[in-house]
């Protein structure tokens, strides 16, 4: 696959409106960085450009504009592209509703979601999740601290993901494959932060 100039373009757009952001560690590390790995996992894993410039763009509705932004993403990217970034943001409402809510429903929505959107989402979780593991291994119990959802919702929630994901590939006959595969290791990587947490003796507590 060879990229056009619109993947260049993305990338200055979603500087351009994520560029302020840092991620949730304490290295403060760029958010750009989240949005170029989702990218990277998405292409590596069957995605064609359109679907690499939604894992570059798949937080502007949520974090960098609302309904707005998607009408912008919408012209200057194509329908498709703006179509995958809606499926895959869980929110354009500011403020955000409570955490709780917000994530049943993205749940709830990924049981009808196609496989250009699961693509995507599964790369963001999973490249989430890695850094959650990370961050869990070299800080501890103090990771959670960071987030408005602390250890128990984040555990569930992450392996909600895997599962939401397992049972829409299943039906739509994608059980093997590179989306399966995404899924397949962040399936492992919530695992492995499930099993750092229980080793840490804090599970329970």
């Amino acid at each position: 696959m060879t990229l056009t100039p619109a993947f260049a373009d993305a990338l200055q757009f979603m500087c351009e409106h994520h560029g302020d952001q840092v991620r949730k560690d304490l290295a403060g590390t760029p958010y750009v960085a989240h949005l170029m790995s989702v990218a990277a996992l998405v292409m590596e894993h069957g995605g064609n450009e359109d679907d690499g410039i939604a894992g570059l763009l798949h937080d502007t509705i949520e974090d960098a504009g609302g309904v707005e932004i998607e009408a912008v993403i919408a012209e200057r990217f194509g329908p498709e592209v703006a179509r995958i970034v809606r499926a895959v943001s869980d929110t354009d409402q500011m403020p955000k509703p409570p955490w709780r809510e917000r994530k049943q429903a993205y749940l709830d929505h990924l049981a009808t979601a196609d496989l250009r959107a699961l693509r995507v989402s599964a790369a963001d979780k999973l490249h989430n999740a890695r850094a959650l593991y990370a961050d869990y291994v070299r800080d501890g119990e103090v990771l959670w601290d960071r987030f408005s959802a602390g250890r128990e919702d984040q555990l569930w929630i992450y392996g909600e993901y895997g599962a939401a994901f397992e049972r829409r590939l299943a039906e739509l006959g994608q059980s093997e494959g590179s989306t399966a595969e995404l899924v397949a290791t962040l399936q492992l990587t919530v695992a492995q932060l499930a099993e750092a947490v229980a080793a840490s003796g804090a599970a329970g507590r």
